[in-house]
């Protein structure tokens, strides 16, 4: 099975898939291009709206319009203009840190990581996991991470998963719907001999993960249990996150990057940063809504 490019978007780190059921369209980010991206599979339409920030979560809302988690801390914007209305930065004086990747939990609340962005360090500084509740406050709920990614909850609301690309792990903790609380991580699915790092997740109604490869050339598809159940082929080395869509959600969509290869690499791989789609015959499950 083998993904096909979409949408020549030529992202230098595509990002953050959503998908507004109510819209019918996906949505996703460029990192480093400040740029939120819209696809209407259904007329083929394409926009980009340009933002003034590095956005690395964009995440719907039930008031209407989107919650940015980006490079100056979590925003609102109303999915038109190409402005953003500023919330708050849990890591004020820390310019070279920004928000990697987020979602929206089944509680409502917005649960986004930070990152080091700066220059290459050994050991490399950590960054952090933090909620943003309805009401507006912030809570840190995980620390010492080093690149934050994908984040996703299992159907019966009663697991979490997170990940931590840098230590090759994606993390599993009993989750609280009712509080937002977190307890008991265990290494869920830690790949640590095998090429690649995971990066975003997306999971599906029956309750298995599908993990992004980076630098691994694929997506893979794991159980409730952590084993590997399917591997999807991208014809590019990072593919950088997944997210179901389409009226049925069983098309299943891949953001990539071209960022981090070579000249030579890129010449080798013309598809890096595009959009890619395949079909398959499992079911996704909507995205939650910030309740804020």
């Amino acid at each position: 099975m083998e993904a096909k490019s979409l949408v020549t978007s030529q992202n230098q780190i595509g990002e953050g898939p959503t998908w507004s059921v109510d819209e019918q369209a996906l949505y996703w980010v460029d990192i480093y291009g400040k740029r939120i991206e819209r696809l209407d599979p259904e007329t083929g339409q394409h926009r980009t709206f340009q933002l003034p920030c590095l956005v690395g979560a964009v995440v719907l809302r039930q008031k209407g319009g989107f919650v940015l988690a980006a490079d100056q801390g979590f925003a609102f914007w109303d999915g038109s203009s190409e402005k953003v209305h500023w919330l708050l930065n849990p890591e004020q004086g820390k310019p070279l840190y920004r928000f990697n990747d987020g979602k929206v939990d089944p509680g409502g609340r917005f649960w986004a990581g930070t990152m080091y962005d700066g220059p290459q360090l050994n050991p490399r500084p950590a960054g952090s996991l933090y909620r943003l509740d309805p009401d507006g406050s912030i809570s840190v709920m995980e620390t010492g991470v080093l690149i934050s990614n994908g984040l996703g909850w299992s159907p019966d609301h009663r697991t979490m998963y997170y990940t931590d690309s840098v230590r090759k792990i994606i993390y599993s903790y009993d989750y609280d719907l009712s509080t937002g609380e977190i307890a008991n991580r265990q290494d869920f699915i830690h790949t640590i001999d095998e090429p690649g790092e995971p990066d975003g997740l997306t999971v599906d109604s029956q309750g298995f993960i599908w993990s992004a490869r980076w630098n691994g050339w694929k997506v893979t598809r794991y159980d409730p249990a952590g084993k590997p159940e399917r591997e999807i082929k991208v014809p590019t080395a990072c593919p950088s996150s997944v997210m179901f869509g389409g009226s049925d959600l069983k098309d299943l969509y891949i953001t990539s990057a071209w960022k981090e290869l070579t000249a030579e690499e890129r010449n080798f791989q013309p598809l890096a940063g595009n959009l890619f789609k395949i079909r398959v015959e499992v079911q996704g499950l909507p995205e939650f809504k910030f309740a804020g």
